[in-house]
């Protein structure tokens, strides 16, 4: 019982860090909910569809509880010619004017859509650079030399994908001062895109050659890459053929990819402090890196899967040291007092 409600409780994170806005099926199923408008104004009513829209298109396991709406409502209705609107953003619906009718459901104009086409085709291209190239990297009958630069490859294209979504959903920073950049900052620093942007800064830019950390890059890049040809090559014949069952189980076991990457960042943390003991030490990245750790462990969209490994950890550990080393209490109590400041 205890394990299914760890299940539950990973899959809900994995449902509130879906990227809705870049998902097109999202507007449409959100367009298509009839609430009164001062209903879709509450934040909990919108997470409640989202995750209802999460269980029905990505991870049907997943268990949604119901919500008390205090007023009439009703399941999304199937549209028979609906096209899908250009922004993935959810909207608020307001009474009189905002109704649309048949002859207005078209979009004024065609730059929104062909901005996020083109902005979901360079996502593509990069992150599917990104997945080759991590493979080259880690496959042991590559040339060295090879495989070394394919592995900073792998972690420059990664830095690349992730600032340029950001520079897309978030913009830039209204000032180049320091306060506007502080801003700016706050508000994107809980971002998954934030946190691998400094993931991959930290690694392309260390001489330390660890392909371990690469594990994080290929689950993401492969999860891009299977989103974006579900979406845009579902009807290819080709892609039916060899690439639409592979597509559907990655796109099915997400979560399961967040675990094992929040396994294997965990994991790296331990193996740089191990590393401190070689001759390829690098103390600086040992401690930004455990700082990015404590920031994964913080943020919304990764807190669930790296609490969950840190719980496992204490379970397994404290009662060693309790045991046979209790002279370790004080400076644990030190560390976790920093960990959870």
């Amino acid at each position: 019982m205890g394990e299914e409600e760890e299940t539950q409780k990973l899959k809900r994170v994995a449902a509130a860090s879906y990227d809705y806005e870049n998902d097109p099926r999202w507007a449409e199923y959100w367009s298509n909910i009839l609430i009164p408008p001062h209903m879709a104004s509450r934040p909990d009513v919108l997470d409640h569809f989202k995750r209802k829209f999460y269980q029905r298109y990505i991870d049907p396991g997943l268990v949604v509880e119901p919500i008390s709406l205090s007023g009439s409502s009703a399941p999304p209705r199937q549209a028979a010619s609906a096209s899908t609107p250009a922004s993935g953003q959810p909207r608020s619906r307001g009474s009189g004017s905002s109704a649309r009718t048949p002859g207005s459901s078209a979009p004024s104009g065609s730059n929104p859509t062909a901005m996020r086409w083109d902005r979901q085709t360079i996502q593509f291209s990069v992150n599917a650079w990104v997945f080759v190239l991590a493979l080259l990297a880690i496959f042991p009958i590559v040339p060295k030399n090879l495989s070394n630069r394919a592995y900073r490859l792998s972690f420059l294209g990664t830095a690349c994908s992730s600032l340029y979504s950001l520079y897309s959903l978030y913009g830039k920073p209204r000032a180049w001062n320091m306060q506007a950049v502080q801003v700016w900052l706050q508000s994107v620093i809980a971002t998954k895109d934030f946190i691998y942007f400094i993931y991959s800064l930290m690694f392309v830019t260390s001489p330390l050659c660890l392909r371990f950390a690469l594990i994080p890059i290929i689950c993401r890049a492969l999860e891009h890459v299977t989103r974006f040809l579900r979406r845009n090559f579902s009807r290819s014949s080709l892609y039916r053929k060899y690439l639409e069952e592979p597509c559907v189980w990655v796109e099915s076991n997400t979560t399961t990819f967040s675990i094992l990457s929040s396994h294997a960042e965990v994991a790296l943390g331990f193996l740089l402090i191990i590393s401190l003991l070689s001759w390829q030490r690098n103390i600086i990245l040992t401690f930004m890196y455990w700082q990015l750790l404590k920031l994964m462990y913080h943020a919304p969209v990764t807190t669930g899967y790296h609490q969950s490994v840190w719980s496992k950890i204490g379970r397994t550990v404290y009662p060693s040291i309790h045991r046979y080393a209790p002279f370790l209490n004080n400076p644990l109590t030190v560390i976790q007092r920093w960990w959870f400041r």
